[in-house]
């Protein structure tokens, strides 16, 4: 969008929120870049030059806004709607893989030489993996020092910097203060000893009734729980273990997050905000679904419906398998049993989490005859979790989501449905489709929609490429407890 000068000059004028994300404005005369909303008086149209990402503005020497915090910005939808090289590489850079493992690993976990990676990121974004890294280690090292007491050695080491002199020198250059200078500027909240507390930023608007209830309803007791208002979780990270706090709030999600190593807080929320789809565009969203005349009054009810996804793709295909012809109840004590017998344990002094989920290979390495399930399913299981366990199988962020269906299509026991609430809540697809699920074919009949699944399936090509948004519509004219705010 970036590249649309009169879009985004009335995008700024008008201070409009549903484009913070999708690009940055940099000021000639000022030398500081923005995003859309920013509070102050827009400037001179002759002086506002557009880039694609935050790297991009700070590759170009501009240094981010003190008002409105253009770093802090919702992430760009486009990432989490496209399968292709670039977005595959922006979700893996959010992960942190270019931290762990550098650009040669990056290129590594896509199948294509650093080169190719390099140009595709410099033409689309303005910046290549290493920029985009640094973009992120600067905003990861400015919410340690906001919101934590830590020293700065320990929070340039946390956030990913190979040294102090590399820390002090990148904070001074994309937000013109010392570190120093940033913890006093910011306030000092009451906190829990050893949590981090955050605020996750999300376009508006954002229905959290049947995202948080989805969570809610289907929680495996050890692992998640709905406490106090908030959804909690274990999470497996890679280089520790953590437990998040997600609260809705009307114009963020509160996050509180306690970390065995702080080296993974970059990883943590970009699995949170992945979990709860953070960075859609839901105008879009529901401006295309609302051309369906049976849809828009579901739209028009309730805007902003959030596809409720994981933060471990592997968990979720063996959740999935679990949940294949049983009820949510019982989908849940099969997956308490495996935590119970094969979960990793934690401590949670604030609540009742006590594992995380079992990893693929310990899953792989179980009696196949202590499953309480029929022998087929058993035999899908396993297939599942040995191929999870040795890398034949891979379903992480960077995942082709053409060849993750075919190969668990492939399968023993993977039909449709089963690929396409993987591809839908895993892999984060958001055209996935289920017609054949009993709940959407319910749906479709009260509305008056086509209620076979080719009918239906026909239908829905208007509705492309946001197809697993109409299903949460379509799942929210039921009763069932996944549609609900628990209370």
């Amino acid at each position: 969008m970036h590249t649309e000068t009169e879009a985004c000059v009335r995008a700024v004028q008008a201070k409009d929120a549903r484009f913070d994300g999708w690009f940055y404005t940099a000021v000639l005369t000022t030398g500081i870049y923005c995003r859309p909303s920013c509070p102050v008086v827009a400037p001179k149209p002759q002086n506002m030059v557009f880039h694609p990402s935050a790297a991009a503005c700070q590759q170009a020497g501009f240094r981010a806004c003190k008002r409105c915090r253009p770093d802090a910005s919702p992430g760009s939808p486009e990432w989490n709607q496209r399968a292709d090289l670039v977005a595959r590489a922006m979700r893996l850079i959010a992960d942190g893989v270019v931290d762990r493992e550098g650009v040669p690993g990056l290129a590594a976990r896509l199948g294509y030489s650093t080169r190719q990676i390099e140009r595709q990121l410099l033409a689309e974004l303005g910046a290549g993996p290493l920029a985009l890294a640094r973009a992120q280690r600067a905003q990861t090292a400015r919410l340690l020092i906001e919101t934590t007491p830590l020293p700065m050695a320990e929070i340039a080491f946390a956030a990913g910097f190979s040294s102090i002199r590399t820390f002090n020198d990148t904070v001074r250059e994309v937000f013109a203060l010392a570190p120093s200078e940033l913890r006093a500027r910011a306030p000092r909240p009451g906190q829990t000893p050893g949590a981090l507390a955050l605020r996750l930023p999300f376009r508006a608007p954002l229905n959290p009734d049947n995202l948080f209830g989805h969570l809610a309803a289907t929680a495996v007791p050890g692992v998640e729980e709905w406490r106090d208002g908030a959804y909690r979780r274990t999470l497996r990270l890679p280089y520790g273990h953590g437990i998040v706090s997600l609260t809705p709030k009307p114009d963020h999600i509160a996050c509180r997050l306690t970390l065995s190593d702080l080296r993974d807080l970059t990883v943590a929320i970009s699995r949170c905000r992945r979990m709860l789809d953070l960075d859609a565009d839901p105008v879009a969203v529901d401006e295309q679904l609302s051309t369906d005349p049976l849809l828009a009054p579901l739209v028009a009810k309730a805007p902003g419906r959030r596809v409720p996804r994981t933060v471990d793709e592997a968990e979720f295909a063996v959740r999935a398998v679990l949940g294949q012809q049983v009820s949510t109840a019982a989908a849940r004590t099969h997956a308490a049993r495996l935590v119970t017998a094969h979960g990793e344990p934690v401590d949670d002094p604030e609540g009742g989490l006590t594992h995380l989920f079992p990893a693929p290979e310990a899953l792989a390495a179980l009696d196949p005859e202590s499953l309480a399930m029929p022998r087929t399913r058993r035999t899908t299981f396993t297939t599942l979790v040995g191929q999870l366990a040795d890398g034949s199988l891979h379903l992480g962020v960077e995942s082709d989501w053409a060849q993750a269906r075919a190969r668990l299509l492939a399968l023993p026991g993977f039909g449709p449905w089963t690929v396409d609430v993987i591809a839908m809540r895993a892999l984060g697809d958001p055209d996935a489709f289920l017609p054949t699920d009993l709940g959407i074919r319910r749906a479709a009949g009260e509305l008056g929609l086509p209620s076979t699944p080719a009918a239906l399936t026909a239908r829905a090509a208007a509705w492309r490429p946001w197809r697993a948004y109409a299903v949460q519509y379509l799942w929210a004219t039921d009763s069932h407890p996944i549609n609900f705010l628990p209370v």
